[in-house]
């Protein structure tokens, strides 16, 4: 507890530190998200500045039908975790989870987020076959690598899953896929603080009407446009 002016409260016990929330969030599809945009924005002005009858308007009309779409599904997916709950920003809705909630989340072909009985996709997190299979072949030489080491008694052959993961938090393991990482990171943490009194509530579920919205309206500005031409 801590008094108004931000001072501890002598009399309680000391206050629980508190932490930023994790960030997880595709750093390849941002790149890709950035450069259609810039493409897409330099065509667009061009054809504004440049075209002549109904073309500047077909143009503006364009914009949100491209940009939002692409902003929504490169720009906008994340997840965020601390304490209390599981937030998941994917590109059209936002899925907020306390952690009590969550029943699991596991990584298949996609990940997935399993909580009060429903599923969702967590966009944020794309699984890679390949990236997978290079982790799976790095696993391999490091498991024949560790039974080379095995009379030395410098290393475990057959060493679990668990001590692979007991890296510095924010290391990455080469011997798993980074879907696969942030699953278990996330499960982890979920099963580490599903007990918390703070971390009890439903799963709350919001559209993100401000790229559905815009878009609907461009595309039908767009489309009359069009056959008006």
């Amino acid at each position: 507890m801590t008094e108004s002016d931000g001072t501890p409260d002598p009399g309680s016990a000391a206050p629980e530190e508190k932490y930023a929330d994790r960030v997880y969030r595709s750093v390849p599809g941002v790149i890709s998200g950035v450069l259609l945009l810039a493409v897409a924005g330099w065509l667009i002005v061009d054809a504004i500045v440049t075209g002549t009858g109904r073309t500047p308007w077909i143009a503006l009309a364009a914009a949100p039908v491209f940009a939002l779409p692409v902003i929504a599904y490169t720009l906008r997916p994340v997840v965020y975790a601390n304490e209390r709950r599981l937030l998941v920003r994917n590109p059209l809705r936002t899925v907020e989870a306390p952690w009590a909630s969550v029943d699991a989340l596991r990584a298949g072909y996609s990940v997935e987020l399993l909580a009060a009985g429903k599923k969702y996709q967590v966009w944020a997190v794309p699984v890679s076959l390949r990236q997978r299979k290079r982790a799976n072949r790095a696993a391999n030489r490091a498991a024949g690598a560790a039974a080379e080491a095995f009379s030395d008694r410098t290393r475990t052959f057959g060493q679990p899953a668990q001590s692979r993961r007991g890296l510095r938090q924010g290391d990455s393991d080469p011997t798993r896929a980074w879907s696969d990482q942030v699953v278990d990171t996330l499960q982890e943490i979920a099963e580490r603080n599903a007990g918390r009194p703070d971390a009890v509530g439903p799963v709350a579920v919001r559209w993100c009407w401000w790229i559905i919205a815009p878009t609907l309206v461009g595309l039908v500005a767009f489309v009359t446009l069009i056959a008006v031409t």
